[in-house]
């Protein structure tokens, strides 16, 4: 039986055809439309163009947004005075800091500084720690992201073996508690894992998150795993050598359309969720 393609690009589109419908309803409702506020520090054209194509989702769905650019010689205080000044807006219904920002500033200070209501992107300590005791909060939208799409195509989670393969605060790590919540078995792989190809071969389900080009061979798949590729390099590659697990795995994200897409997605859906909860 050949592959399930977990296609992110298809579900992003459902997904925004129906945050359409709910951003109109709000509109007719109240007269006011959810807005998401984007902060962009310095010139990195990466980042630039990663606010620009959540700029474009925010209109597909008929959102607002708001682009606050900010130049690479900004300050952690002058950062918290503009995120403050978001928060503070009651128009504003969501607020998103592209990472990373400029090394003289205190990023994690200005991540914990958007307020819980506001933190669609799920970047806050305090988001990371009602999430992973299951109280109501943004998830961190790429996570949430891969969890809507594996949902979406009826992958079965509980008592499956997941081995994520990276530890970053808005990415592997939330990913392992958002697995570990859906009753899956978790293993939290990194740069000081020993023997990891041994421990991939032990996965149901393998996640790629390590931020590294085609780090994650395909022979240390085992044949039926579900694969997914939190990765994205020069080249249209990710963090796994998918062309070797292919016709072996029960499904996988292709790179580039997986797991990408469905991170704006997320990131339009909870802010619209955010917009629900805070417009009057």
């Amino acid at each position: 039986m050949p592959a399930t393609v977990l296609d992110g690009k298809l579900l992003a589109t459902k997904t925004e055809a129906d945050l359409k419908s709910r951003v109109a309803r709000i509109k007719e409702r109240s007269g006011h439309t959810p807005i998401l506020a984007t902060i962009l520090v310095g010139a990195d054209p990466a980042s630039a163009t990663y606010v620009k194509m959540k700029g474009n989702a925010c209109e597909r769905v008929g959102m607002g947004s708001i682009k606050v650019e900010l130049p690479a010689s900004t300050t952690t205080e002058e950062l918290l005075a503009e995120i403050n000044r978001l928060n503070a807006n009651p128009d504003v219904h969501g607020i998103l800091l592209q990472h990373p920002v400029p090394h003289q500033i205190d990023e994690r200070l200005c991540f914990d500084a958007i307020a819980l209501e506001k933190d669609v992107d799920g970047v806050t300590c305090l988001g990371f720690g009602r999430m992973s005791m299951g109280e109501a909060a943004y998830g961190s939208a790429t996570p949430a992201g891969i969890m809507t799409l594996l949902k979406a195509y009826d992958i079965p989670l509980s008592g499956k073996h997941a081995v994520v393969v990276g530890r970053s605060p808005i990415l592997g790590k939330p990913m392992a508690l958002m697995l570990l919540a859906a009753d899956c078995t978790v293993t939290i792989c990194h740069s000081r894992t020993q023997n990891l190809p041994d421990l991939v071969r032990q996965a149901d389900i393998v996640i790629g998150a390590v931020g590294k080009p085609e780090f994650i061979k395909g022979e240390w798949i085992k044949n039926g795993a579900v694969v997914v590729d939190a990765g994205y390099h020069p080249g249209g590659v990710g963090d796994i050598e998918l062309a070797a697990v292919k016709g072996r795995a029960a499904a996988y994200t292709p790179v580039p359309g997986g797991v990408g897409p469905m991170t704006i997605a997320t990131l339009m859906t909870q802010t619209v969720e955010a917009g629900e909860k805070l417009i009057a």
